[in-house]
């Protein structure tokens, strides 16, 4: 009755404009008359409309659910609805929460709901009548996932729907669901009755005390009971409303999960009653809806709803058969079990009940750490009481993360061998598979498991593996504690573990694979088979994946197949991962170290594809060493663990590279959002104290703003509270640290297998640097760093991995470099605790190795180190044009505090003084990328202004800000190299007895002269965009760029000897692009303004370094003014001395220059400088692209 339609309703993917959409067959529901609701459960949170629309409705890229007249969306991330036009409307939603969506066909009405709260009526007054039918629908952006329930499984918001009279588009299966319940009332019945034999009568007992042994009768009627019971276990709607609530029931009266042994009972005769495919499916069911039972329920004060269904999870998991089935076939292969780990973050904190738990809030009001301010009484009473209320919430959240650490040490147990592999086997297997898709950037977006999920996951998995680990040293002395763990080096070349495509610090596994062979066999007794390395084509890896897949497959993995591509995205795992690359290829054989083996005693040893893996394979049995097969000399023959959990470590510093770093750095923001807050609640204070009492009207305003500031700070306070317990708390910390010191033994012992550190992933040196990052930049405003056990030795540690990394000949170069801020971290490092002159020089000359096929951009923000505090004008924390109140962001290089090394300068003095070859193919390389980076950000800014110069509004893409802002960083860096360079060592311009001293002179001079005409040109490009003070452009000013380039110019014309300042000068007078205006911009002396030139710009306030009397001493300051009275002279006398050059006679190439050089053979002619600067990088012809085989001087013959 008012619907037509299938009985069972599913998505349509059969029309509609789709891009990436996984979903199920059929067809929707349609609504005609009635009242009617489905429910939308978000499990992301980006951009999303969702509704009703008519089949009349045409969709396309731009224009989706609600951009139609007959089409009703309603979108939480902007907190609006949609109908042709959009208004605001209802609350914000997040990741896991649920919307339903009502239509009411008999008053023309359209609301909805979000977590069962009414956000009253959207639409109304509907178009309705003959030929009008309502569909539900919705608009996604890319990546974006929600499930749909038209109520095939119950409505988890009921209550609001039957006393309005609303009905899900799918009705219960209400004669099942009343069978089921009576059978499920007769089974209760059977547990709690006993029989006592010699009296011939029944007896009640609890129904916890039950059991199947030694009672015949209750078995028979149960096994009779099962017969029509298990039929209706294979219904997900019977499932999830009538098993789960009677288990869950079971484990109401409190109590540890091992008190109550009826589930276990229970799940005993489920096996031994049901079929093997009801008994599957009940379960793969049943798992399911408590998945999405803890996912999506609403997060309450004590959190007494994600705790009981993960009791639940724990009794389940207790079984050992239904364990180990769930573990092969449903957890990792159906199901994103992941979520069972995750605690999701409040974005609405009065719908959590912190304001309950954290009643009073606190935030810091001391910004400068110079401010000897103590805080008041009453603050530190609301400080208190508000440490008082995290730990309330502490301790809380430590109930449910200790539920999720029992879920994973039972998926860890490796004593369970009854009936098959033992647990944590199965889950090694899986754990694999699941890093592969994770690691792989192909295929379905939506699979990917989102990093909030794996940080959560991260954590507990470290927790479990070192209890397991400290189990195992209680029982086997020798082996070593989790204190002292680390990944010995065998596992990275021997083929035992799966990398995948990843990364190695030498290059590529089968460039290894073959440079390397010799060496596996002398130092870790591996032989490569030769017939095996022909396969290194990925055509020929693929070939043969496929012929080994054809052969391989077993049975769970088809049907594992199947459930994955059955399920929806936001529940499910499809990607089923690839063919092993390596290890479906790689054969190698052992040699027994202890004696010499004959060719015949040789044994090949077939690396196992991960989902055949067993525990021998792994632990190894009867002499075989397992994944710790090929132990080189270096490596003591002492058990170091189980080498099960040896891969589960190694795996979980994976977990970190691949997206934990990422997201611990984005969740810093809340911090950041409070800090940013807070200094704006103190302004506003402070004007409310200076604003006259007579001018209410700004009274008024600044109390409004006072108001909206507090209630913000109230919001984002308790917020901070759940994400410093969750994320950033002593625990977390102390797990990071833990994980850089695994990574600090791993790489230290791996570099003493010599050649073999190359097979190293290179992940691990990522990990090392990125975690230390995390500790310092992320952790430590919660937890001081310098409070973590041996953080002193570790640092010198990392110090000396991290100076021979930049010096290691074995380390190619890197297909993923680290960001700025490690590249800081590492010069900080290293300054601190470097203490070996030999690594100091051997880390200094890589550092000045060219820039070209290697990740210079990191090298040069180490050097820049190494000079900040010592340059022009170069001793700022904070750039003076930005607010000194803003919150400090670490990242920023432009932020980072002045920290020099005069040590290091000195060596880096002596390797350029000593090597000319090195000098010169530096310095090239840095003024190539200077000229690079220049470039670019001329060229984006240029993009920049067109965009804000368009009447029509637009938006400029935020990225595109970001990268502006990287070039313009880069850019001045390079220049602060120069200057650094020109002042350590200026004969390397000046003494033009060295060969590249004259064109490196002039190659320098033309980019100085760039640089000034783009920045210092009034009401030009830059000067247009600087003004515009865009958000992601906090970095771009006149100041850094401007000192640095008059840093370099006053060193070469000022404080250089005569000779070489005459040097400098003329190169500098007879570059074309020279202009004395430029230099005198620097003291603010600017041309006169023409006749025609407006007011406002004579009003204008002009750029000049002496009004930066904190930043540059008087010193700097006379040396500028003496540079430009020395300009001004020389370029008069240069001026009247030079005679014009017809345009015949000036080089093809720049035409600043005369003719002054020919080419041999081809004879094409252009200057001097044209020509070498052009030899340095390419050796054909500028012009016909023949050999250059010499150049010889060219004088214009006389004319007749």
């Amino acid at each position: 009755e008012g619907r037509l339609g299938p009985s069972a309703v599913v998505l349509d993917h059969t029309s509609g404009f789709e891009g990436l959409l996984l979903v199920d067959d059929d067809l929707l529901g349609v609504s005609v008359t009635w009242k009617w609701l489905y429910e939308v459960l978000i499990s992301s949170q980006g951009l999303m409309q969702i509704g009703w629309c008519t089949l009349s409705c045409r969709f396309n890229q731009e224009e989706g659910v609600g951009d139609t007249p007959d089409s009703y969306a309603y979108d939480g991330n902007r907190v609006r609805k949609w109908n042709v036009t959009t208004t605001n409307y209802g609350k914000s939603w997040a990741a896991g929460d649920i919307v339903s969506c009502l239509i009411d066909l008999d008053e023309g009405n359209i609301s909805f709901c979000l977590n069962g709260v009414s956000l009253g009526v959207a639409f109304s007054d509907i178009s309705r009548g003959s030929g009008m039918a309502y569909f539900p629908a919705i608009s996604l952006s890319f990546k974006e996932s929600v499930a749909f329930n038209f109520g095939s499984r119950p409505l988890r918001y009921p209550f609001w729907y039957p006393m309005e009279g609303y009905r899900p588009l799918q009705d219960p299966p209400r004669a099942d669901l009343l069978k089921s319940q009576n059978l499920l009332g007769y089974l209760r019945n059977v547990f709690s009755t006993g029989i006592d034999a010699q009296e011939g009568k029944l007896l009640d007992r609890d129904q916890s005390m039950w059991h199947m042994q030694g009672e015949p009768t209750a078995l028979i009627t149960v096994a009779h009971i099962f017969n029509h019971f298990a039929p209706l276990m294979c219904k997900v709607y019977l499932v999830e409303d009538v098993l789960m609530n009677f288990l869950l029931g079971i484990l109401e009266g409190g109590g540890s999960v091992e008190e109550h042994s009826l589930i276990q009972h229970f799940l005993d005769l489920m096996w031994l009653l049901m079929e093997d495919y009801e008994i599957h499916e009940c379960l793969k069911q049943l798992m399911m809806s408590l998945l999405r039972a803890y996912r999506f329920s609403p997060i309450v004060p004590d959190l007494g709803l994600q705790i009981h269904y993960l009791r639940l999870t724990i009794a389940i998991l207790r079984h050992e058969k239904s364990r180990k089935y769930l573990l092969s076939n449903v957890l990792f292969d159906v199901l994103r079990s992941v979520v069972f780990f995750f605690i999701k973050s409040p974005l609405r904190v009065e719908e959590a009940g912190l304001q309950e738990l954290i009643p009073t809030t606190w935030w810091p009001n001391r910004f400068n750490k110079e401010d000897p301010k103590e805080e008041s009484d009453d603050e530190r009473l609301r400080r208190r009481s508000y440490e008082r209320g995290c730990m309330r919430l502490k301790k809380r959240i430590e109930v449910v993360e200790d539920l999720q650490v029992q879920i994973l040490r039972l998926l860890l147990n490796n004593k369970d061998k009854g009936g098959g592999e033992a647990s944590r086997y199965i889950f090694l297997n899986k754990f694999r598979k699941f890093l592969q898709e994770n690691a792989s950037n192909r295929g379905n977006p939506t699979v990917l498991c989102p990093p909030e999920y794996m940080v959560c996951f991260l954590h507990r998995l470290i927790t479990a593996i070192r209890a397991c680990w400290d189990e195992h040293k209680l029982r086997n002395p020798p082996a070593r504690c989790s204190d002292e763990a680390y990944v010995p080096p065998q596992i990275f070349y021997n083929g035992k573990v799966d990398y995948f495509d990843l990364q190695r610090l030498g290059g590529l596994l089968s460039h290894l694979r073959k440079t390397l062979k010799d060496d596996l066999a002398s130092r870790a007794n591996i032989v490569i088979d030769p017939s095996e390395l022909q396969a290194v084509t990925m055509d020929d890896l693929e070939e043969e994946d496929e012929s080994a897949g054809t052969t391989t497959l077993r049975p769970s993995a088809t049907q594992a197949i199947g459930g994955a591509l059955a399920r929806p995205s936001w529940l499910s795992s499809p990607t089923l991962g690839r063919a092993n690359r390596f290890l479906s290829t790689a054969a190698v054989s052992l040699m027994n170290p202890r004696r010499p083996l004959s060719a015949l005693e040789k044994v090949k040893v077939r690396s196992l594809c991960a989902e055949q893996r067993t525990e021998e394979d792994i632990e190894g049995h009867h002499g075989s060493e397992g994944l710790l097969l090929g132990r080189p000399p270096e490596e003591k023959d002492t058990p170091i663990t189980e080498n099960s959990l040896l891969e589960i470590l190694d795996g979980a510093v994976m977990m970190y590279n691949l997206s934990v770093h990422q997201q611990l750095g984005k969740m810093v923001g809340v911090s950041d959002d409070v800090t940013e807050y807070a200094l704006a609640l103190k302004d506003t204070e402070e004007k409310l104290k200076r604003c006259p009492k007579r001018r209410s009207d700004i009274l008024d305003e600044l109390q409004k703003s006072q108001q909206v500031f507090s209630e913000k700070l109230n919001h984002l306070s308790r917020r901070l509270a759940w994400i410093n317990v969750t994320i950033y708390s002593k625990e977390k910390m102390l797990d990071i640290y833990w994980l850089l010191q695994v990574c600090i033994r791993t790489i230290e012992h791996a570099d003493r297998t010599g050649s073999l550190f190359a097979f190293m992933p290179e992940f691990y040196l990522n990990v090392a640097m990125n975690s230390y990052n995390s500790l310092k930049n992320y952790f430590s405003p919660v937890s001081g760093m310098e409070e973590l056990p041996g953080y002193d030795e570790t640092l010198t540690r990392l110090a000396a991995i991290l100076a021979k990394h930049f010096a290691d000949s074995r380390i190619c170069g890197r297909s993923d470099p680290p960001p700025p801020p490690p590249g800081d971290a590492v010069y900080l490092i290293i300054r601190n605790n470097l203490s070996r002159l030999s690594r100091q020089i051997n880390m200094m000359k890589n550092l000045l190795a060219p820039y070209e096929q290697r990740p210079w951009a990191q090298t040069n923000w180490i050097l820049v180190r190494l000079w900040r505090g010592c340059g022009f004008g170069y001793r700022y924390t904070r750039l003076p044009h930005l607010l000194k109140t803003k919150p400090e962001d670490a990242n920023l290089p432009s932020l980072q505090k002045p920290c020099p090394s005069t040590l290091l300068q000195s060596h880096m003095a002596k390797l350029l003084r000593g090597d000319p070859e090195l000098a010169s193919s530096f310095l090239n390389s840095v003024l190539n990328q200077l000229n690079w980076a220049f470039s670019e950000f001329i060229g984006m800014i240029q993009e920049i202004q067109q965009a804000a110069e368009r009447l029509e509004r637009n938006f400029v893409d935020s990225r595109q800000l970001k990268v502006c802002a990287t070039c313009f960083d880069l850019s001045v860096s390079l220049l602060r190299v120069l200057e650094m360079t020109v002042t350590l060592v200026p004969d390397i311009f000046l003494d033009w007895s060295r060969s590249a001293s004259d064109l490196l002179l002039r190659r320098l001079a033309q980019l100085l002269n760039q640089v000034l005409n783009r920045v210092t040109a009034e009401r030009n490009l830059f000067d247009r965009v600087v003004n515009l003070r865009l958000p992601g452009l906090e970095s771009v000013d006149h100041y850094p760029i401007l000192v640095a380039v008059t840093g370099i110019l006053v060193r070469l014309l000022v404080d250089c000897d005569p000779q070489g300042t005459q040097r400098a000068t003329s190169v500098l007078l007879v570059d074309p692009c020279f202009q004395l205006r430029s230099i005198q911009y620097l003291l603010g002396q600017t041309e006169p303004a023409s006749a025609g030139s407006g007011s406002p710009a004579a009003n204008k306030k002009h750029f000049s370094l002496q009004a930066y009397t904190d930043y540059i001493n008087a010193e700097e300051l006379s040396k500028v003014e003496k540079m430009l009275g020395h300009l001004s002279e020389e370029s008069k006398q240069a001026a009247a001395a030079t005679q014009p050059t017809s345009e015949e006679d000036l080089c093809p190439i720049c035409y600043a220059h005369p003719i002054s050089a020919v080419f041999k053979p081809c004879s094409h002619k252009s200057c001097k400088a044209c020509i070498t600067q052009h030899l340095m990088n390419n050796k054909d012809c500028f012009f016909c692209k023949a050999t250059i085989t010499g150049v010889e001087d060219y004088e214009k013959p006389a004319a007749n």
